[in-house]
């Protein structure tokens, strides 16, 4: 397994020099990956936990590739629709090459009807336009001159896009739902669930991709998930707690189930919803360190 750190790109206590410490810091200590979220407009409904100021994911993730060495860069997720994919391919290749081909492009159609209102795009028909918009995207990262017959966007005789990566970044695709499972198997190198419990993942969610898999005659993605970090003093119950939640004890043994799962990358979050919360950062800084021992032990057992 390969496991990142989720960065806050948003909130009062964000800033260049935080988001460069934070990515600094997770890199120094061997973490492998780090990743950002995506918004656009900052409605009422988002700004109650993504309040500004919020950094772009390309234009963020653009500036830290050029101060850092080996860590990846990713999202977590950029909203597809949002923004048309010509301009999400030619942004994509630009980073994985500006970055030496450090880019994991992570993505999702999100859930946030007054975003997507406020951008002029029918909310309802946000999982059909992603899907659409992945298919372009990858059309152009692997095609020369490209023409494109959609519902939702079609264009003619576009240069294709290269990435460093071949044919194109990795795809990570969020979400649970059966359409999010589905386009997990079509477009995706990885499924990046968040916020889990493992009795899900191995009686719902893991069956379920592996059936849509089956279905299509593809093989099954990759297992990336998003697991909140809370480190706590007491054994939290079992039958309650999400994966991330609990002792040192707890974290460890859910990273070994997640492991026997065929979890490929673990990515780590810290944020809770308290945006007063962004402005502290040195007890996380803690908590990365406390478990990046944790992290090469496993590391180390697995070499054995």
């Amino acid at each position: 397994m390969q496991f990142g750190v989720n960065l806050l790109n948003f909130g009062p206590g964000v800033s260049p020099s935080a988001l460069l410490r934070w990515t600094l810091i997770a890199e120094s200590l061997g973490y492998q990956f780090a990743m950002i979220c995506d918004h656009v407009a900052i409605t009422t409904e988002v700004g109650r936990r993504y309040s500004e100021p919020f950094y772009d994911a390309y234009a963020t993730l653009s500036w830290l590739a050029g101060q850092t060495k080996q860590i990846k860069l990713g999202t977590t997720v950029i909203v597809v629709p949002y923004r048309h994919p010509v301009l999400m391919a030619r942004l994509g290749a630009n980073l994985d090459n500006l970055s030496g081909g450090r880019f994991i492009f992570g993505v999702g159609v999100g859930n946030v009807r007054t975003e997507y209102e406020a951008l002029g795009i029918p909310f309802h028909r946000r999982g059909a336009i992603g899907d659409e918009y992945l298919a372009a995207m990858k059309a152009l990262w692997t095609g020369k001159t490209v023409s494109f017959i959609g519902r939702y966007v079609s264009f003619q005789d576009v240069s294709g896009i290269a990435c460093l990566q071949q044919p194109h970044p990795p795809i990570w695709v969020g979400g649970s739902s059966d359409a999010a499972l589905k386009r997990a198997v079509r477009f995706g190198d990885a499924w990046h669930p968040i916020r889990l419990r493992l009795d899900w993942l191995r009686s719902s969610g893991l069956p379920r991709l592996r059936k849509f898999a089956e279905e299509s005659h593809s093989p099954v993605p990759a297992l990336a998930p998003r697991i909140r970090l809370t480190i706590t003093a007491t054994t939290q119950p079992e039958e309650t707690r999400q994966v991330g939640e609990g002792t040192i004890d707890q974290i460890r043994r859910d990273l070994e189930a997640l492991g026997s799962l065929g979890a490929n990358y673990v990515l780590f979050d810290w944020y809770t919803g308290d945006l007063e919360a962004t402005r502290r950062h040195e007890p996380e800084w803690g908590m990365l360190a406390l478990l990046a021992d944790q992290v090469l032990d496993l590391e180390k057992q697995a070499l054995r």
